[in-house]
């Protein structure tokens, strides 16, 4: 579906960027694949992997807030995968109309550009704290996905917009993996933990990569595609990296949740089961391509909820262990 089209990917010099067009590049004959992001220094170092004289690949200074940059940068575009977006749950708490003007203003420019370029899919990213959300982050990008999914309607089935949901990646830039061996090669060996019970939803950037592939082969407009990935316990994790750290419990922080959430029982009504990954319909519309796609596909059991402690699959020490010898 990739050969010789043009993919454009917001926030590309992320963990997911780097990892997404890498693949592209690596296993798929695109005609070319445009970066967009707002940091110079990371494009520069981007660059050093995959220079424009080797790849077809052209690094594009922008911001999603910029409506106008956005649409010069979409013209030409089949393909736009947007992972740009403000993450750090403390620091959008203290500044709450930064974290909008980026996740929120920024999705709608997304729209609105694609529609009016004629760009034919774009997948968004997003994430397991939009679901019930209590912090900002989360909040913007409940918001976020309701714009992508409702642009389906608003730009009249031109542009077919999804979202992938998924949990924590594992390794990735500002995650807890790398704040731990952090530790342990300073040898402190006292590790903070919110709290024992804390779990999450863990992936791995291969399959956070895989799923968008899966997207944007598949979709039709509408739906929010959810993998089957396995919870841990973040004690596991701290043991995992180093058996005999002593573990310090510090205070909950502000919009931090014990256990995460990736379908909510009010969603589970639109929820399919679909291979190896849930799909959540569009709940205000559904087009009649995607009636055809999902209507051989079952439902999830009346009351399903898809949270981080309950989920039938877990990650033991010993994997967690064999995941981390690949990012130490």
């Amino acid at each position: 579906m990739l050969r010789n089209k043009t993919i454009l990917v917001t926030g590309g010099t992320g963990s997911f960027g780097k990892k997404f067009i890498q693949v592209v590049l690596n296993n798929f004959h695109p005609k070319k694949v445009i970066v967009l992001s707002r940091d110079e220094f990371k494009q520069y170092e981007m660059s050093k992997i995959f220079p424009t004289d080797k790849y077809p690949i052209r690094y594009f200074l922008g911001d999603i807030r910029d409506k106008s940059r956005l649409c010069r940068a979409f013209e030409g575009v089949d393909y736009v995968v947007h992972a740009a977006a403000l993450k750090q749950v403390p620091a959008l708490e203290y500044n709450p109309t930064e974290a909008v003007k980026t996740n929120v203003d920024g999705a709608n420019n997304i729209v609105d550009a694609a529609i009016d370029c004629g760009v034919k899919k774009v997948v968004a990213l997003s994430t397991d704290k939009a679901v019930n959300p209590i912090n900002l982050y989360g909040a913007t990008k409940l918001v976020a996905e309701k714009i992508f999914i409702a642009a389906n309607a608003y730009g009249g089935g031109k542009v077919k917009f999804s979202a992938v949901r998924y949990g924590n990646v594992l390794g990735s830039r500002g995650s807890v993996i790398p704040l731990f061996l952090s530790l342990k090669k300073q040898k402190i060996r006292e590790f903070p933990i919110t709290d024992v019970r804390m779990t999450r939803f863990w992936i791995t950037l291969d399959q956070g990569v895989d799923l968008v592939m899966k997207a944007l082969e598949s979709s039709q407009g509408g739906e929010i595609f959810v993998p089957k990935i396995p919870s841990m316990k973040v004690l596991d994790l701290a043991k995992a990296i180093d058996p005999d750290c002593k573990i310090k419990l510090i205070k909950i922080r502000p919009g931090e949740k014990l256990h995460e959430v990736l379908i909510s029982e009010d969603e589970a009504r639109s929820t399919k089961i679909v291979s190896k990954m849930y799909v959540i319909l569009p709940q205000f519309f559904e087009s009649e391509s995607v009636h055809k796609k999902y209507e051989k596909f079952s439902f999830v059991s009346e009351g399903f909820v898809y949270c981080s402690d309950t989920n039938e699959e877990w990650l033991t020490v010993n994997q967690l262990k064999d995941i981390i010898k690949n990012l130490d």
